[in-house]
């Protein structure tokens, strides 16, 4: 089990394309993946979960991933994140 923070780097938050970006991910990894933010946990393979924590800009979260894929998964979703989900121009 991984327990990886990272922290939201764009300008706009976590709305529903960011969320969708997230959910690419983790809903097709073997492993589990739960995101916890602001005191809730919630399965961080549905979109509904991820637009109802409505994440600020600067916003610290950590998903907790457990399974076979656990590494690979926080990989990209590093990667993702660091790249500011692909909307703000560098």
């Amino acid at each position: 089990m991984i327990k990886h923070k990272l922290i939201v780097q764009n300008s706009l938050g976590i709305h529903t394309r960011p969320a969708g970006h997230i959910v690419n991910i983790t809903s097709t990894a073997q492993s589990s993946v739960d995101l916890v933010y602001s005191g809730q946990k919630v399965n961080a393979k549905s979109i509904l979960n991820l637009m109802m924590l409505a994440i600020e800009p600067g916003a610290e979260m950590e998903f907790i991933i457990d399974g076979k894929d656990e590494n690979k998964v926080a990989d990209e979703l590093t990667e993702l994140f660091n790249n500011k989900f692909y909307e703000d121009a560098s």
